[in-house]
């Protein structure tokens, strides 16, 4: 199938800037480094930002919703790193790679895959007297990155496929369910600056993102380095496996384990609540919104050598967690990202973080 290939293994306004400097995070005091500190996750987001040229930040979030085991949504303008970016991650992490242009003829079972007629007869492989001889085509969607090419792009119909399967973590053909490999995600592109011929998201599939980045323009210095080290060779043909599969599995464990401390707890529940209750929002965050930035946030937690969330890993991720969720009552422009951004800006500002003492101690 033309539409597929195999390979191995936006974020704006408050949230993230695409300058470089270290490693995404936000400012803190120093806190001791817990169990889920070590070189495997170091050597993968230092592999990936090898490849990736000024997006420390966005590479640091990427890595965050993979092990979280949400789903990422790209977008920003063709160009931009978007698909580099997920082949980087999966190259550099050694799970299967698929890429589907998803395109206005395509249909569910390009997706999930069909069962089609076999070839030959008795003796044939899976062949059995006095039963259908059909055999199972898995679709693309059985790999472990998926990377869903302008997804806007295709209609309603196949969305749901993909987007069913992302929540359900199993796809159905023919009326048998057939389990997803794990770890399973899923990386979907939009262009938001073209409409023509585009199907935009519905609220309730956006809301089955974790979170939404836009990997932005880099910086002269980003780029002037991204065109010396590709004059020669794609650094994607040089990129290796960073991290073995039982690291990456141990890594995905470990985010259970980090603790939310109950003031870090409430005020994850009043930045939540505050968007259900400020009028310049039709649509407020969902339950599944605050799971996520629960999950999200340990996620980065942990990839941060902590076993504890701070009040400014829930505030830093706000933004790619929230804002893609949010409906604004009254649309100024037409630009309904960076509106929801602005306005989600305001909430961080209103609502009241703990704070950290000298000694580590929360208070409200």
């Amino acid at each position: 199938m033309d539409a597929m290939d195999r390979s191995p293994g936006p974020l704006r306004g408050h949230a993230v800037g695409n300058e470089s400097g270290p490693p995404a995070g936000p400012p803190r005091a120093e806190t001791p480094r817990g169990p889920q500190a070590g070189a495997p996750l170091t050597d993968l987001e230092t592999a990936l930002n090898g490849v990736i040229e000024g997006q420390e930040r966005i590479v640091r979030l990427a890595l965050t919703c993979l092990l979280a085991r949400g789903h990422l949504l790209l977008e920003d303008a063709p160009g931009t790193g978007k698909t580099t970016l997920s082949r980087a991650l999966a190259q550099a992490s050694g799970l299967e790679f698929r890429r589907v242009q998803m395109t206005a003829d395509l249909m569910p079972t390009d997706i999930t895959g069909a069962r089609i007629p076999m070839l030959g007869g008795p003796g044939a492989e899976g062949f059995s007297p006095g039963q259908p001889s059909l055999r199972l085509v898995p679709g693309p969607i059985f790999s472990e990155v998926v990377l869903a090419d302008e997804l806007n792009r295709t209609p309603p119909r196949t969305q749901s496929a993909l987007l069913e399967a992302m929540a359900e973590g199993s796809v159905t053909i023919e009326g048998e369910t057939h389990p997803l490999p794990s770890p399973f995600f899923v990386v979907a592109t939009q262009n938001p600056l073209e409409f023509a011929g585009t199907y935009p998201l519905p609220e309730s599939q956006l809301d089955r993102f974790m979170m939404r980045l836009a990997p932005g323009y880099p910086s002269r210095d980003s780029e002037r380095r991204m065109l010396r080290s590709r004059r020669s060779e794609d650094p994607l043909d040089g990129l290796s496996c960073a991290i073995e599969r039982a690291e990456l599995e141990t890594a995905m464990a470990n985010v259970l384990d980090v603790a939310v401390p109950a003031p870090v707890e409430e005020y994850l529940l009043d930045l939540v609540a505050a968007t259900r209750q400020r009028d310049q929002f039709l649509l407020g965050a969902s339950p599944r919104a605050a799971l996520d930035l629960d999950r999200a946030a340990r996620a980065f937690a942990s990839i941060d050598g902590r076993d504890f969330v701070t009040p400014d890993d829930v505030r830093y991720l706000a933004v790619p967690v929230l804002a893609h969720r949010l409906v604004p009552r009254e649309m100024v422009s037409s630009a309904a990202a960076e509106e929801c951004e602005a306005l989600l800006g305001a909430v961080l500002d209103q609502v009241t973080a703990p704070t950290i003492g000298a000694d580590g101690s929360l208070s409200v």
